[in-house]
């Protein structure tokens, strides 16, 4: 699902990743863990198409994402990438309904099939009572279910997941954990997690560990 070959990336004269190679395949549940700096989220961001390696290539699904102009990448990105990150980056003036679809009308997908898919998903994340609640009205595990609807809206085959829990309390922590690994099985997905959260790294199908800039 994800070939990234010798990838390097400098900001100034730090040099945060140090020649990465990293493969996770279709299906897995892959957790990223180290120390802050390590140069986790860059990479996260690179394979999510966020940002650009100085060096290195990056395939995804079979396509090489280095060769593709920013319309075709930004296109790319909307149909095969759902992100989730820490603090949710919910629009506050938008109900979670409206979060949601926001992908969906980026993609120029019909309203009403939106829509009904955005309900479907609510529902799935035990959240129908809440689809016309701003994220004021949203509790915190509330809020990070209604990011993950908004990852799937869609219908992406690849999840990347930053701190996803890390905002949350214990029982929130759980439920999203358990969350993940359901959503891999009904949607067929592959998951990649940047997380400091032990627990949820040793779920996952498999660790990488980082340091320095580097897998080890």
């Amino acid at each position: 699902m994800i070939q990234a070959t010798d990838i390097e990336k400098s900001f100034g004269t730090l040099k945060v990743l140090k020649g990465v190679d990293l493969q996770i395949n279709k299906g897995e549940i892959v957790s990223i863990v180290g120390a802050s700096g390590a140069g986790k989220t860059t990479l996260l961001q690179i394979v999510g198409t966020l940002d650009k390696p100085d060096k290195g290539i990056i395939v995804i699904d079979d396509i090489a994402v280095n060769s593709l102009k920013e319309k075709q990448l930004s296109h790319f990105r909307n149909q095969k990438i759902g992100f989730v990150f820490q603090f949710h980056q919910l629009l506050p003036e938008f109900t979670a309904l409206e979060n949601i679809l926001i992908p969906a009308l980026i993609a120029r997908t019909q309203i009403k099939q939106a829509t009904d898919y955005a309900k479907q998903l609510l529902g799935f994340l035990q959240l129908a009572d809440r689809e016309h609640h701003k994220p004021n009205e949203l509790s915190g595990g509330e809020k990070q279910r209604v990011a993950v609807a908004r990852a799937l809206i869609n219908h992406p085959k690849l999840i990347l997941a930053d701190e996803p829990s890390g905002s949350l309390d214990s029982k929130n922590k759980e439920e999203l954990h358990r969350l993940l690994f359901e959503l891999r099985q009904k949607f067929g997905l592959t998951i990649v997690i940047v997380t400091h959260d032990e627990h949820l790294a040793n779920l996952s199908d498999r660790i990488i560990r980082m340091k320095d800039g580097m897998i080890f």
